[in-house]
């Protein structure tokens, strides 16, 4: 049986080490250590809420470290909004909703960058509403 697409895999290159440099930038964090454990714990926060061939789509996507992350969590049966999604990381990690909310903007925009506009269409698809501004990305809401 031929698929009918090309699952997404990991760009040429993107290491571990260089998504999180990026994130360390995109999120002014001050240590490389900081910004590791602020990509862990979204990635697993995200982990819990994305199921289906996206979620593994996704992993396909990150370097094999990130990919774990994400992929080592069960996903958790009440799906959350943008905001509760926000609202979670805040309490599991010990911060403020608006530190969670940089947080997730931070690592989010890397991992829509590697993932391309194509799959994170999908990943969007998938989430509940309130995700794309968390991905960088307006939020369309379809007239009734």
């Amino acid at each position: 049986m031929i698929p009918l697409r090309e699952p997404a895999t990991a760009r040429p290159g993107t290491t571990f080490h260089r998504m999180l440099e990026r994130i360390r930038y995109e999120g002014a964090y001050s240590t490389r250590e900081r910004a590791e454990e602020v990509t862990r714990a979204v990635l697993a926060a995200l982990g819990r809420q994305l199921t289906g061939e996206e979620r593994s789509d996704l992993a396909a996507c990150l370097p094999a470290e990130a990919a774990l992350v994400l992929t080592g969590q069960s996903p958790d049966p009440r799906p959350l909004t943008g905001w509760g999604f926000v609202k979670d990381l805040a309490t599991r990690t010990g911060g403020t909703p608006a530190t969670a909310r940089w947080d997730t903007g931070a690592v989010l925009a890397a991992v829509a960058d590697l993932a391309g506009p194509d799959l994170l269409d999908r990943v969007l698809a998938r989430l509940p509403s309130g995700y794309a501004l968390l991905f960088g990305r307006a939020e369309l809401i379809q007239a009734a």
